[in-house]
């Protein structure tokens, strides 16, 4: 079986994309998170 060598180049910019996907995906937690806690205070309150 071959593996693929990568470039430095590449490297950077996979890890770049690593990043930003990693970024996202925590912001997208983060709001449910938020939206959970809105739903159910204005349950209990309201």
């Amino acid at each position: 079986m071959e593996t693929v060598t990568l470039s430095d180049k590449q490297k950077k910019s996979r890890r770049g994309r690593n990043i930003a996907l990693a970024v996202v995906l925590a912001a997208l937690v983060v709001l449910f998170y938020l939206i959970t806690l809105v739903k159910i205070a204005g349950e209990t309150m309201g």
